[in-house]
């Protein structure tokens, strides 16, 4: 389990699904799943797409629902001419708490580099947002022994000219590539391994206990019959879900491991 001083983060990414009236049903749906020590035992997120933001952030505000809003991806400059984009500012003013950075679906299908995830976590962490860096190997990269390299890698490249400060106040989000999506999962000992390894990289980027205080989830065909054992490993501070959260049944389920 979890450290006390890393309160586990359960958080739903649900990608490119639902309009802005299915996402209202969805979140009130899901809240009516929960009790109030749910909210007590960890933090619950739910990252709709861009256009559903306004309307659930209205509903948990409205209903005074304890779920936080998070975003799934976010630009990196405050404004300007750059169509299509959503600036940092624009989320902050829906009161998104949390920003998907790097996800493995953004590294692969369109392409972001390091780069552009080191800029983008500075630019949530200006806006006073807590931005979940993605980092994660692909299939081939782990048949060949790499993870462990590639995820250092991805770690200080992230992080590069970030502060302490920014730094304790981020999360991490081990994504396998591999089991993204593919009903395949990273054995709950894998990944406690790999989220070590990532843990470690912070420590060598910044301190024991700066490192002892970013919480690392794992991403990868999260279910309600592997939470429990995923949280029962030390290193394992929650999870980010992706198909298991669009089902409010499910998503509840996942974030009552407990039980």
């Amino acid at each position: 389990m979890a450290s006390n001083e890393r309160r586990p983060i359960m958080a739903g990414n649900w990608k490119m699904h639902y309009t802005h009236l299915d996402a209202i049903q969805v979140v009130q749906k899901l809240s009516y799943r929960l009790e109030d020590r749910d909210y007590k035992e960890c933090e619950i997120v739910v990252c709709p797409p861009f256009t559903a933001l306004r309307s659930v952030q209205t509903v948990l505000e409205a209903d005074r629902i304890p779920i936080l809003l998070g975003a799934q991806n976010v630009y990196s400059k405050d404004k300007g001419a750059f169509t299509g984009e959503v600036s940092p500012p624009m989320l902050s003013k829906l009161n998104v708490s949390f920003v998907i950075i790097g996800h493995t679906e953004r590294r692969q299908l369109f392409g972001e580099t390091d780069e552009e995830v080191n800029e983008k976590l500075k630019a949530v962490l200006k806006h006073e947002m807590t931005p979940i860096v993605c980092v994660g190997e692909t299939l081939e990269e782990r048949e060949a022994g790499q993870t462990d390299r590639r995820v250092q890698s991805q770690v200080r490249a992230a992080f590069s000219g970030v502060r302490v400060a920014g730094a304790a106040l981020s999360v991490v989000a081990y994504e396998p590539i591999w089991a993204i999506g593919t009903g395949r999962n990273a054995t709950p000992e894998d990944a406690n391994a790999t989220i070590a390894v990532i843990r470690a990289a912070l420590r060598d980027v910044f301190n024991d206990e700066t490192a002892g205080t970013i919480r690392i989830l794992y991403g990868g065909s999260v279910k309600p019959g592997n939470i429990a054992d995923l949280m029962a490993m030390p290193e394992i501070d929650g999870a980010l879900v992706g198909g298991a959260s669009l089902d409010p049944d499910d998503f509840a389920r996942v974030v009552r491991f407990r039980t």
